[in-house]
């Protein structure tokens, strides 16, 4: 999957179960600005077990995501563990099973904030969002404060926002030092967000959204 472009979007798709209230598997496509398709990710927990765990254990559930090129290959592999707190989504190529890195939330109160590791557990990004820029995630390298990419979601209509879990993702790459990896890291930070903040619809905010 090529990410070597100025900008890329995440869609989710959108099933009609969830127009009745029912979580299902997030599928998403990933797109160039133009619209041109990269490729495609999907949540891979089936069955009846599944089914229960997204109704009920929301984010916090045990699952994997599963990103796929253009031709179906499969690419990368996400692990999210099983966690109330601090929720993990771990990051490995799906060929030689290669760790690329994760994305860890961190303990905050008043922002939504998370980390983007390495493979070897240093952190690359920061990200440090207030709870009233809800829509607007900025990375910064901590070694110098500079911002090399910007994550917004889109607004997908009102009836979309408030009855479904369809959400839309621009990530920016504002610097030319952002590694091959780094991209495919930030890619992935779109769906952890999208999970953690976005999932479920006509909530409100709830105490996860402190940054627990």
């Amino acid at each position: 999957m090529n990410l070597e472009h100025p900008a890329i979007r995440v869609v989710q798709a959108v099933e009609i179960a969830e127009w009745i209230g029912f979580e299902t598997r997030n599928k998403y496509r990933i797109t160039d600005e133009a619209g041109n398709p990269l490729g495609f990710a999907a949540e891979q927990q089936k069955g009846i077990l599944g089914f229960l765990f997204r109704q009920f254990l929301g984010h916090w559930r045990p699952f994997s995501i599963h990103f796929f090129d253009n031709a179906r290959k499969l690419i990368w592999i996400g692990q999210h563990p099983f966690r109330i707190f601090f929720q993990r989504l771990e990051l490995f190529e799906a060929e030689g099973s290669r760790r690329i890195g994760a994305i860890q939330r961190r303990f905050s109160i008043l922002t939504k904030r998370f980390d983007v590791e390495d493979a070897n557990g240093n952190v690359l990004m920061e990200v440090a969002s207030p709870i009233w820029r809800i829509w607007t995630f900025q990375f910064i390298r901590p070694k110098d404060g500079q911002e090399v990419a910007k994550l917004e979601k889109k607004w997908s209509g009102i009836l979309t926002e408030a009855f479904t879990d369809k959400d839309r993702f621009r990530v920016e790459f504002k610097s030319t030092s952002v590694s091959a990896d780094e991209r495919t890291l930030l890619m992935a930070a779109a769906v952890f967000v999208d999970l953690m903040y976005f999932e479920t619809k006509g909530s409100g905010i709830s105490l996860s959204d402190f940054g627990n």
